[in-house]
């Protein structure tokens, strides 16, 4: 059975960031925005907290998904995992939630689920009143909004603390390890950016998933409410099912080490080329290269000790003239 999320306990100083991202596993953060305007005004009704995220509106375009009925707001593959189940849109912040007051409505209504929009592209207002002070500036808050839909596990390459403005949200984490059990489809094809699981949670019995049952001995639970947050690790898979009618969550990514912006990290792409580079060998190979990258990359010892510092080249620190240099390296060998 799954067990609840550890809670941050307060030291009762001012929060830092590395006493959240220090850790290599989840957190839940009661009450971190609590003191957020817009929170207050969920709290107070659902109406009051629609008014002012469309007084904020500026009419840009954001992303949106809406899911027949039928799917049980649970985002995607069609049958023939050919095509995803929903239909792809782009219009206003108010757009949606006229829509979501329209769906609120109906005793059946499709999912609606607006993704991942920059906040301040489309609701600029946001961003005077409601900040996470621990983190730098230039990592930009974004918007996430829809009615009672599910958005299966998968991970992103970034530390991430993520927000619940409206409505109530359940996570389901699952350490990295657990990639096997979770039945990951295509990586290069999937319906939410990031790699999603094919297994629903909901059913554990489908005999095309039989180790799913092993995940979710691993799986970690937590529900929030308004004002309430997660940390999440990188490459932790996390299933995120809203609750309510209309809910609304705020996330910041991070690259983990830096405290700076949303630049893209090369990790994935590494993942990408070792499967171009590696996955056709024959065992024996692969079991060689398997070495080497355990004593290059994933090992505990330095592969670099036992040689002069000055003489250590790209094995030394990873300074930013490293980085630059190795970067190089990379495009001449592509």
């Amino acid at each position: 059975m799954p067990v609840a999320i550890e809670e941050y306990r307060p030291s009762g100083q001012a929060l830092g960031l590395e006493e959240i991202a220090g850790h290599d596993r989840p957190l839940v953060l009661r009450g971190l925005c609590a003191d957020w305007p817009l929170v207050r005004l969920a709290r107070q009704s659902d109406t009051a907290f629609a008014q002012q995220l469309a007084g904020w509106d500026n009419g840009a375009d954001v992303n949106v998904l809406r899911l027949p009925p039928a799917e049980g707001g649970v985002v995607g593959y069609d049958a023939s995992c050919t095509g995803f189940n929903y239909e792809h849109f782009q219009v206003s912040v108010t757009q949606v939630l006229q829509r979501l007051a329209s769906y609120s409505r109906q005793p059946d209504p499709p999912g609606l689920a607006l993704q991942s929009a920059l906040i301040a592209d489309c609701l600029p207002g946001f961003l005077r009143d409601h900040a996470l002070p621990f983190l730098d500036a230039q990592i930009q808050p974004r918007l996430w909004l829809g009615n009672r839909v599910t958005t299966p596990a998968h991970f992103d390459e970034y530390a991430n603390i993520a927000c619940v403005v409206c409505g109530s949200r359940r996570f389901t984490l699952f350490p990295p390890g657990q990639v096997r059990n979770l039945y990951v489809g295509p990586l290069d094809f999937a319906p939410t950016g990031a790699a999603i699981s094919m297994a629903r949670l909901d059913q554990v019995d489908d005999p095309r998933f039989p180790r799913l049952r092993e995940a979710l001995a691993h799986a970690q639970v937590t529900e929030l409410l308004p004002g309430d947050a997660i940390f999440v690790p990188p490459l932790w898979w996390h299933h995120v099912t809203s609750l309510q009618q209309i809910n609304a969550l705020v996330n910041y990514w991070w690259i983990p080490g830096s405290g700076r912006g949303r630049a893209t990290p090369a990790a994935l792409d590494g993942l990408l080329h070792a499967i171009l580079s590696f996955k056709s060998l024959d065992p024996a190979d692969r079991a060689a290269w398997r070495a080497l990258l355990e004593h290059y990359v994933f090992g505990e010892e330095d592969p670099a000790a036992h040689i002069p510092e000055h003489a250590r080249g790209i094995l030394g620190p990873l300074t930013p003239e490293r980085v630059e240099q190795l970067k190089g390296m990379i495009r001449r060998y592509l």
